[in-house]
């Protein structure tokens, strides 16, 4: 008879967990969802601004392009640099900062958002440096740098070989020359090659060994090579298949 008696206690514990279990769930998947639409509204907001584009004879629109960046600027000065790939969902703003934890929580706005924003590395500086790094999360809804990944495939990267990065002072085209996976590495592991640590060359060596490094471990060769003095962008986001993984594109300016 009592153990009767606890059955029923016992089923409707259970039950009740189940729901709380399903409850929290769902709450938690409307919450991302609704969090990810204002994500993305946001940049499909300022990308519109960005590329407001109105033809004249007597600018052309890589000039308007810069216009229209400055612009931005103006309103939101840690804009310093808008990055688009043809043809894929990569057509964000990037930002500086001095702190590379900052925007993996906030937008370029600086308001709080679980997508961040693309910015380059803290020691950057886009007018000087011989690599602008740049960071971005991936987002499984296809925001930010989820995109990458795809050149995993060289037949995406036969249809999407060329980066456009605008600054405050051109508007320039990078073409890719590696692409490979990459990890963060534990400070006492010897002779790996720690990509992210390459902003400025201090000597045509250190240069030349860079590029050597990225082509050796791209998962294709793209026959892009890169001498000493040209410059180099470096797409840089995570990669779930490794702990600390990283997944990576390099490119080369295209001097006109």
């Amino acid at each position: 008879m009592t153990k009767r008696k606890l059955k029923k206690p016992v089923k409707t514990i259970i039950i009740s967990i189940l729901v709380l279990i399903i409850i929290s769930g769902i709450t938690y998947i409307i919450i991302e969802l609704t969090n990810t639409y204002k994500d993305s509204k946001t940049y499909e907001d300022v990308s519109n601004t960005f590329h407001n584009i109105d033809i004249k004879e007597d600018i052309d629109i890589h000039e308007q392009k810069i216009n229209n960046l400055r612009e931005l600027h103006n309103e939101y000065e840690n804009v310093i640099s808008w990055l688009e790939i043809a043809g894929t969902d990569i057509n964000y703003p990037i930002v500086e900062t001095t702190n590379n934890d900052f925007y993996l929580s906030h937008n370029y706005k600086n308001e709080k958002s679980s997508a961040g924003a693309i910015y380059f590395d803290k020691d950057v500086d886009i007018n000087t440096s011989d690599n602008l790094l740049i960071y971005g999360h991936r987002n499984k809804y296809g925001l930010m740098f989820e995109p990458l990944i795809k050149y995993a495939n060289k037949d995406f990267y036969e249809e999407h070989k060329i980066i456009n990065l605008t600054t405050l002072e051109e508007d320039a085209y990078y073409e890719i020359l590696a692409i490979f996976y990459s990890r963060v590495y534990y400070s006492d592991e010897t002779n790996v090659f720690r990509y992210y640590y390459f902003i400025n060359a201090s000597s045509e060596d250190e240069f030349n060994e860079y590029v050597k490094n990225a082509k050796k471990v791209s998962k294709y060769d793209t026959g892009v090579e890169a001498q000493y003095g040209d410059k180099l962008i470096t797409l840089s986001t995570c990669e779930y298949s490794r702990e600390n993984g990283r997944f990576v594109v390099v490119a080369k300016k295209i001097i006109e």
